[in-house]
């Protein structure tokens, strides 16, 4: 019984390269376990079991350094495989530096070494929001640098918002003012205006403190007066009305602009009175503190130059030293200059970011308070609501009624990591009824950082330079990222010279939620969080900026463009969209028939076409029997599913775990045999399953995610028995239930 397959495929392979031995004898059983594992001696290399399958790929997660020396991995890799997969070399982060210059040397060698082995590639990935070159992609969407001014002193306020929206009123800016107006009375209203785009912006006056109430709380008696178009050049907009409520705040709503939009020169007079309702409207003093934002929040700041272009500016930063637990573990603290007056009411406003998503609380303190706690701390602290922040800027309002005569403002963020980050600019507290911010330097315009500190956990702090350039709208950044994913996809195109013939073309795009409502899984996105919370920093989602639609669209004709154009075959190209959990059982396969909607959406324009699905299947096998049960039938549902589509399927990283009867993960050093060989029926039933639903002329193949069980200190299912091989490559029972799921007999029947 020969008990070296896989040395004898290494002789033949290697007989021309520059390896000479192996120190490994290779067997396909280990001598010590010949009674349990005797029987996959019987077994031939896997791709043996798809001969009558020309057209099946049969494939496998390959590491693309180890593969190009030729060696061991290249070795396993052509002998049980006619397919391979990039685990890591083809995705956009391992070609494309920081400064978005562009290196295929890796992979053009990989695609040469495995088509000459007779191999087919598949190209793993194209589209994706992770592993990308976040330097080089956030650098090319920074704000452009602002033209020097000579003599531009004139100042003036700016909204930036966080995305268009889709109604007027998505994005807005308030004025409050510090006197109603009349009911009945005629007045005007002058300003000059100026956007990053062109825009619609509307006026519409409200009377805030009336007691007719909509249904969200806010009040129903607002005054609908005309829309006007605000473009990217200074022009003065001019409304006359009578005042249909006592007016005591002015809204401005402009919400279905993504970008800036810019105010100066605001003038509201009644007539007969040259007296300018609107205090500040010129913006000479940088007291902003009657301004504000809807709850959608678009971020506000007073903005110097000649108004032809925003200037520098510059914010603080908190950067924490330690992990932390607890919402006061990390604290960001204020000395006022005046104690604050018991019973007096205030309005702080404040502009904040951070490096993730976290809650962030205002607890003013009367720090030299007599009545102290345990530690020797003031016990005279006001809670205010915490709020969340996240990634963008976010302007925050809290208004409340002083409990104490506070000395002193403490922002806590203590939920941060360690070496993570809060950021804080334009911060204004203002006592009800003037103008004075009692906060010194709020826009931290001197670069000081006066007054300020931190708790005893010490997060350092310091001033931190922002801005200082003109954003880019939301049409100039869709045009800059679509150039660059085009680019990213033609160099790789090229690179692989036609050779690659099936893609993800888009890798991971759904969500797992439904948050509007339309039936289907939204897709991830950063700006409108559906993505989870740990990834943002890491990730770049193209669909932010270029549309839920657009995103794929734009990839599939780049990559059917672009493989033409370097030799390939256009009637041979296959693009697929690969997801994970599309085998789930807790939604009812949920995120599967949201796909398949998705991808009809993505084909409505009649031009773009996806060939095919990929389900990631990164599974388990359950001891609980009744959990296992479940998970196999949302399998089968899954392929019919699939099958129903009329798209090619493809299994595309199909690796498993155990998790035992008490839901607890079993790591590859403590499982049992029993448990492997629950792992090898599962593996057989689910690629026989594929045979069975799937019709043969949408099989396009599977792929093995794993081949050898994954290393303790591995970034991917560490520890866990996700491989057809163990850790020495000697073969497990798990490579007979894929041996028996392509074809090959149940062996281990006859195995005493």
């Amino acid at each position: 019984m020969n008990k070296q397959i896989l040395v004898s495929a290494l002789g033949a392979m290697l007989l021309a390269s520059c390896a000479d031995h192996f120190d490994q004898n290779f067997e396909t059983v280990r001598p010590d376990k010949e009674a349990q594992y005797g029987y996959l001696e019987q077994y031939d290399a896997l791709k043996e079991y798809i001969k009558d399958r020309p057209n099946f790929h049969l494939g496998i997660g390959t590491a693309v350094d180890e593969y190009n020396k030729k060696e061991l991995v290249y070795a396993l890799t052509n002998s049980n495989f006619n397919e391979t997969v990039a685990g890591n070399a083809m995705k956009m982060s391992s070609c494309v530096a920081d400064d978005g210059s562009m290196n295929f040397d890796k992979v053009s060698e990989y695609v040469k070494n495995a088509t000459d082995a007779g191999l087919s590639v598949y190209g793993h990935t194209l589209a994706w929001h992770s592993q990308q070159p976040l330097k080089y992609l956030n650098g090319l969407i920074a704000d452009r640098p602002a033209p020097e001014v000579p003599g531009g002193d004139n100042k003036y306020i700016r909204y930036t918002t966080a995305a268009a929206g889709a109604n007027p009123w998505d994005n807005q800016a308030n004025c409050k003012l510090s006197e109603p107006l009349e009911k009945g009375a005629s007045y005007t209203l002058t300003m000059k205006v100026k956007a990053s785009e062109d825009c619609d912006i509307a006026f519409w006056p409200i009377w805030n403190a009336s007691p007719n109430k909509n249904q969200w709380g806010g009040s129903n008696d607002v005054q609908y007066l005309d829309t006007y178009k605000a473009t990217t050049e200074w022009t003065t907009l001019t409304w006359k009305f009578n005042a249909a409520f006592t007016h005591d705040m002015l809204q401005f709503c402009f919400g279905k602009l993504g970008g800036t939009i810019d105010f100066d020169d605001v003038k509201l007079v009644k007539d007969g009175s040259d007296d300018n309702l609107v205090a500040n409207g010129d913006f000479t003093t940088d007291n902003i503190s009657a301004w504000g934002s809807n709850w959608q929040g678009p971020s506000f700041a007073i903005k110097q130059g000649s108004g032809e272009s925003a200037g520098g500016n510059f914010c603080i930063k908190y950067t924490t030293t330690k992990d932390g637990a607890n919402l006061w573990d990390h604290q960001a603290t204020y000395k006022l200059d005046k104690t604050l007056v018991q019973g007096a009411k205030y309005v702080l406003t404040m502009k904040v970011k951070s490096t993730s998503k976290t809650k962030f609380a205002f607890w003013p303190i009367w720090n030299a308070s007599p009545n102290k706690n345990q530690w020797g701390g003031s016990n005279d602290v006001q809670y205010c609501e915490d709020k969340d922040i996240s990634t963008k800027w976010t302007t925050l309002t809290w208004e409340f009624e002083a409990q104490f005569t506070h000395d002193l403002l403490q922002f806590c963020f203590g939920m941060l990591k360690n070496n993570e980050s809060v950021s804080i600019d334009d911060i204004t507290l203002v006592k009800e009824g003037t103008e004075e911010n009692l906060v010194a330097n709020g826009d931290f315009a001197q670069n000081a950082t006066a007054g300020w500190g931190s708790n005893w956990q010490g997060p350092t702090f310091k001033c931190e330079k922002i801005g200082g350039g003109i954003p880019l709208s939301d049409k100039e950044k869709k045009e800059v990222l679509t150039t660059a994913l085009d680019k990213w996809i033609a160099g790789m195109m090229e690179a692989t010279e036609g050779k690659v013939k099936a893609w993800d073309v888009v890798n991971e795009a759904l969500s797992g939620a439904d948050t509007n409502d339309d039936g289907k899984y939204d897709l991830q996105s950063a700006t409108r969080g559906t993505a989870p919370d740990d990834d943002i920093p890491n990730s770049f989602y193209w669909q932010d900026y270029l549309g839920d639609l657009d995103y794929v669209r734009t990839a599939v004709a780049s990559a059917r463009k672009h493989f033409e154009e370097n030799g390939g075959n256009p009637e041979e190209l296959k693009l697929f969209v690969n997801d994970y959990n599309l085998e789930s059982d807790w939604d009812q396969n949920g995120k599967l028939k949201s796909l398949i909607q998705w991808i009809k959406d993505w084909e409505a324009d009649g031009v773009t076409k996806i060939d095919g699905i990929g389900s990631q299947m990164h599974i388990s096998c359950y001891g609980n029997p009744q959990t296992q049960e479940s998970k196999k039938n949302a399998i089968v549902n899954m392929l019919k599913l699939m099958a129903d589509s009329r798209k090619l399927v493809r299994i595309s990283e199909l690796d498993m775990g155990y998790v035992d009867e008490t839901g607890k993960s079993v790591n590859t050093n403590d499982m049992t045999e029993e448990q492997h060989k629950q792992m090898r029926d599962l593996y057989e039933f689910v690629i026989k399953k594929y045979f069975e639903i799937i019709p043969e002329d949408q099989q396009w193949g599977i792929c093995q995610w794993c081949a050898t069980d994954s290393p303790a200190n591995s970034g991917w299912r560490a520890g866990l028995p996700v491989g057809l091989w163990d850790l020495d490559y000697y073969r497990k029972h798990t490579y007979g239930g894929f041996a028996a799921g392509l074809g090959a007999p149940e062996y281990w029947n006859d195995a005493k």
